[in-house]
């Protein structure tokens, strides 16, 4: 069971982790911009958000091991089943999908989005803050 507090800051935290992890996909397309054959993709961010308040996650498919010396399975990330290829985008004759304008805007965007909230994360700390010390 969530605390009050968890209740207050869990969307926001949320949210953060989930801008972050844009940010990398974005980041990665724009790393791979001349790799013949890259695809770039996305994150569908309110279709992931709107899964991860209500708890839900894809399943992960544990692997099996048979060894004690065996690695175990790397459990899914909450964005596994939003991240997808981005439609729309030409690919060039070495079979690379990369739109640079389209991701430099995006990676921009992304990064006033997280900047905005985490400033309203900070905000919401400083009232909370000033009503316990009654400043």
């Amino acid at each position: 069971m969530l605390s009050a507090l968890d209740r207050e800051f869990a969307p926001l935290q949320t949210a953060l982790d989930l801008r972050a992890q844009r940010q990398q996909l974005l980041a990665a397309n724009i790393a791979n911009a001349d790799t013949p054959g890259y695809k770039a993709v996305d994150l569908d961010f309110a279709a992931a958000y709107r899964a991860a308040l209500a708890g839900q996650s894809p399943a992960a498919l544990p692997l099996k091991t048979e060894q004690p010396r065996h690695l175990p399975g790397i459990a899914a990330q909450p964005t596994d089943g939003f991240v997808g290829y981005q439609a729309g985008n030409a690919a060039r004759l070495d079979g690379n999908t990369v739109d640079m304008n389209r991701e430099q805007a995006a990676f921009q965007k992304n990064s006033i989005q997280y900047e905005a909230d985490l400033t309203f994360l900070t905000g919401k700390i400083k009232t909370l803050t000033s009503a316990i010390t009654g400043n």
